[in-house]
């Protein structure tokens, strides 16, 4: 790609490289909203609990892949191009999507339907792994130096449009369909059009052009992509991006699938779907404002002061989460903001720390085991807490994740700069003195 593409072609790229977040956001959003309906066709159980905790557990194991896409998708793009490894993680994202919308339920098929049901997400684990970072190289490798959070807050945007979409599309299928007809094939709709989705914007991206610092600073390295490289010479900027993401982690397990799910099942039907479309609605005007905002602020010290508000905010809301719609929306509305918040400067914060040559792997292999780790045990450490009156407890560890961007934003401002490793901007630094 030139250093100047013509303005079409550049928001096409754009467009193409953001629109997965779209998709991922509509997907895993839709299997937390529509896990209630249909756990007992994949787990059947005279405890509906049982069944919930089973189809649970799965969204767990495809978060634990999470790492292995970060590896393998990350040092593909490094190795390959930022290009391949989008194409390949939408691949493998639309597969999983079709294979859960046809999967005949336990009663037909017997083991084969969870046994389905975990590969299916097990792919979209690895996808969601290594899209995110090949997704933000990019994104990064092409956005304007002073604008790169704006850009950012596209992906926050692509996220509240696909949990938006997602909602929107399950509020209005529950009234027109009713209850019953959701839980027997209703259910399946929505994975169905995420997989044809899928397969739209492998076309998109079929059309993209490689990145200049790729093909300039990158294509030509041999040791680009280098697992020993990014946990030898970068073992400080993979702690740096672990903590940075802690919080985006814990909060995205909990408040896109745990809250959904508690809030599905104190609320009378529908209720949740309405609430996740109002406050999307709402915060996808805010997106880009919230961006060029952490582009006049700095990013780092953006990051801080909203996770300090949220540890409050989101404890007092999760806490005091009843079935009313104004309780729900006041929870769900609460990490959903603290998330367009991170997920806007999260791409510039952590692709800035790492060099081209091993940017992808150095961004997508910390993002996906920390997400892995505390997003994949959160759903299950949510419910068992709820069974045995602990959520005190279980959002205390929640808000502690969230705080490490306090420790890490000390940490940036002292880490020495590596060769080839670029600096982050001197605002995004002057939070910690």
């Amino acid at each position: 790609m030139s250093a100047h593409p013509p303005k079409k072609a550049h928001r096409r790229a754009v467009t193409a490289t953001v629109v997965g977040n779209f998709i991922e956001s509509f997907d895993w959003l839709g299997y937390g909203l529509f896990a209630p309906l249909f756990a007992a066709q994949f787990f059947p159980s005279g405890n509906s609990l049982t069944s919930v905790l089973g189809v649970f557990a799965v969204l767990g194991v495809g978060v634990l892949m999470r790492p292995l896409g970060g590896i393998l998708l990350g040092r593909y793009a490094d190795r390959r191009g930022r290009r391949p490894a989008l194409m390949l993680a939408v691949s493998l994202m639309a597969g999983g999507s079709f294979l859960i919308g046809l999967t005949p339920g336990y009663s037909h098929i017997g083991l084969f339907a969870p046994i389905l049901l975990l590969v299916a997400r097990m792919a979209q684990g690895i996808s969601h792994g290594g899209e995110w970072p090949a997704a933000a190289a990019y994104l990064m490798e092409v956005a304007p130096e002073r604008r790169k959070a704006t850009y950012g807050s596209l992906f926050s945007l692509t996220t509240c449009a696909g949990a938006f979409t997602a909602s929107l599309l399950g509020g209005a299928m529950t009234a027109a369909l009713g209850p019953a007809v959701m839980a027997d094939w209703g259910w399946r709709v929505p994975f169905l059009i995420g997989g044809l989705l899928g397969l739209v914007l492998l076309v998109l991206r079929r059309r993209l052009a490689e990145t200049e610092v790729f093909q300039r600073e990158t294509s030509a390295r041999r040791d680009r992509g280098s697992l020993r490289q990014v946990l030898g010479a970068h073992r400080r900027e993979v702690l740096l991006a672990v903590l940075f993401v802690a919080g985006s982690g814990a909060v995205g397990g909990t408040w896109t699938a745990v809250v959904p799910a508690l809030g599905g099942r104190l609320a009378p039907p529908g209720t949740m779907f309405w609430v996740i479309v109002t406050a999307t609605a709402l915060l996808m005007v805010l997106n880009v404002p919230i961006g060029m905002l952490a582009d006049r602020v700095g990013a780092t010290r953006f990051l801080v002061v909203a996770s300090v508000l949220f540890a409050v905010t989101g404890s007092v809301s999760y806490l005091t989460m009843t079935g009313t719609f104004a309780s729900l929306l006041f929870t769900y509305g609460s990490g959903v903001v603290y998330l367009v918040c991170a997920t806007t400067v999260l791409p510039k914060l952590l692709t800035g720390i790492f060099p081209p040559s091993n940017r992808a792997l150095g961004v997508g292999l910390p993002n996906a085991v920390t997400s892995a780790v505390l997003g994949g045990v959160a759903p299950a450490a949510a419910t068992y807490s709820a069974e045995h009156n602990a959520n005190g407890w279980f959002i205390v560890g929640v808000m502690a994740a969230v705080l490490m961007s306090i420790p890490a934003a000390a940490l940036a401002r002292r880490r020495p700069q590596g060769e080839g490793t670029p600096a982050l901007d001197r605002s995004d630094l002057t939070l910690v003195r």
